[in-house]
């Protein structure tokens, strides 16, 4: 069937047959939409089209209509009508071409400049008339409509399910659904353990690297799920320790919206996707999973995390403690200017606040020995726990004393899983008929490696030393009035780290001090639950 807009210079041109399907599913599963869009060649013949000057562009099955980001097959189309090689564009729906007015007016822009017709399955359209372009504006319209509310609905009823807690999400490992649909925690107590013994090391260790390299050095691996599901056991990386640290599922909490869409940065790019912060997650239902930790030390683990990342200027965090003599690094700050303060390893060390001066070029605030303020808050903190030296003491016994059992289960766990793969290996090489050598050969070497790693958890679990009292250091009411108690040497003395001794200070107190303008300085800091102190 003719019509009566295609004309002799239409027909001099070619004729396109543009095809798409929003997603790769329905490339594969709806496989009669894409005949009928193929189809559509025999209705470019039927207008008057040879079968030489007849072109299809399929290059955007799969790819959604919302966007002419990642479209190259539609950029390829718009620019051949610019170059006026198109005298017909044809589609079994103008949804194909677009859903985005944003996309759609432009192409009709094209079109009624360069004189090339659109055609569906309905008819013929001119879009350099006002009749044609009123039509064809209509079905752009009533399409991104559709695009719309079809989303609008599925997200409706997704949010609804998400707010009562019952939408079905990926669970991480050590968890799983029974077959009535209902969470809980994976059988295998070797998963459980593991996960277990990773927060625990954080809370103590306090860092997620120091938590993968403790699980690295006694050879604990982590599990994981691999590419079709199931359990596999991998060696411990920062990203897998963090993921494990930072999901709420653990915490017993389903959390929808973790995480929105950017913008792309540059032209033609699709959206990044970025983590939100906890206080914009869009919905949480505590108390849906069971729980390996609860939801207390959880907001205590993301808030330990965060604080642990040095990045002053944009979101004022201490960052974690390193190596190095002086006590304060990371939370001193300038009472004078209130930015943080930070070391100097010069002329015996020094807190220094150049951050005026870095920034907006002023001269140095302050810069003050660190010496003196160390000693002093060593000394206040030394008369503080006094009154709870006991007490103190016992709990970090226990502490300790948890921690080591705990990475003696896990590798006591971890023996005997290798010891159990080792057997299934020596079952099945056993079942094997020994004729058959190439089978047989395989098997024999799958055996002889478990029972390598069988080998290699007995020494790890052999080197696991027995827990080690911790020493009691005794802090009188004399001691806490020395100075000298707090000094590395008497750190060295008692069993304490330089890590250690920065990582009590920065989470009792943060210290504030000035210079005057003469050499006198005062040093302020207020402990965690009480008023804090000073001294000059």
């Amino acid at each position: 069937m003719k019509s009566e807009l295609v004309t002799p210079s239409h027909l001099a041109r070619k004729a396109v047959v543009y095809i798409r399907q929003s997603t790769p599913h329905q490339v594969v599963s709806n496989q009669e939409s894409l005949r009928l869009q193929y189809a559509l060649r025999q209705r470019a013949r039927e207008l008057g089209w040879r079968e030489a000057a007849i072109d299809v562009i399929d290059a955007d099955l799969g790819l959604s209509g919302a966007s002419i980001a990642q479209r190259n097959g539609f950029k390829e189309l718009v620019g051949r009508v610019g170059l006026s090689e198109v005298g017909l564009i044809l589609s079994i729906d103008v949804t194909r071409l677009a859903r985005n007015c944003t996309d759609w007016y432009p192409l009709l822009d094209i079109c009624g400049l360069r004189g090339c017709l659109i055609a569906d399955r309905d008819g013929v359209y001119d879009p350099g008339t006002p009749n044609g372009r009123l039509l064809l504006g209509l079905k752009g319209s009533i399409s991104e409509l559709e695009l719309h509310t079809i989303r609008s609905r599925l997200t409706a009823g997704l949010l609804a399910k998400a707010e009562r807690g019952e939408l079905a999400v990926m669970l991480p490992i050590g968890l799983m659904r029974d077959p009535s649909g209902v969470v809980v925690k994976d059988p295998d107590m070797a998963v459980q353990g593991r996960l277990g013994l990773v927060f625990q090391l954080f809370l103590q260790l306090r860092s997620v690297a120091k938590v993968m390299r403790a699980l690295n050095e006694r050879d604990l691996e982590l599990p994981r799920r691999d590419r079709y599901g199931d359990l596999c056991w991998t060696r411990a990386t920062l990203a897998a320790v963090a993921a494990i640290l930072k999901n709420p599922a653990y915490a017993g909490a389903f959390v929808y919206g973790r995480t929105r869409f950017r913008p792309p940065k540059r032209e033609g790019a699709l959206p990044q996707k970025a983590p939100r912060p906890m206080e914009e997650w869009r919905i949480v239902v505590k108390d849906r999973y069971p729980a390996y930790i609860d939801w207390p030390i959880y907001e205590k683990i993301r808030s330990v995390i965060r604080d642990n990342r040095a990045e002053y200027m944009r979101i004022k965090t201490r960052g974690a403690p390193r190596n190095g003599e002086l006590l304060l690094h990371g939370i001193a700050w300038c009472a004078r200017c209130g930015h943080k303060m930070y070391v100097r390893y010069k002329r015996g060390g020094e807190y220094v606040c150049n951050h005026l001066r870095t920034q907006e070029g002023q001269p140095t605030c302050q810069h003050i020995r660190a010496a003196h303020i160390d000693a002093a808050v060593g000394d206040a903190f030394l008369a503080a726990l006094a009154p709870a030296e006991l007490d103190a003491l016992s709990r970090s016994r226990r502490v300790q004393q948890q921690t080591n059992n705990a990475l003696r289960s896990s590798a006591e766990r971890e023996l005997e899983r290798k010891r159990y793969t080792a057997a299934l290996a020596e079952r099945q090489f056993n079942r094997a008929d020994p004729d058959n050598r190439l089978v047989a050969s395989e098997l024999e070497r799958r055996w002889e490696a478990a029972l390598n790693d069988v080998r290699a958890a007995e020494e790890a679990l052999a080197r696991q030393t027995p827990p080690k009292a911790i020493t009691q250091v005794a802090i009188s009411k004399e001691s806490s009035t020395t100075r000298s108690s707090a000094s590395p040497a008497a750190s060295r003395r008692y069993g304490v780290t330089r890590l250690s001794r920065m990582r009590i200070a920065r989470r009792c107190c943060d210290v504030s001090s000035k210079r005057s303008f003469s050499t006198a300085v005062s040093a302020t800091w207020p402990w965690l639950g009480s008023s804090g102190g000073e001294a000059p």
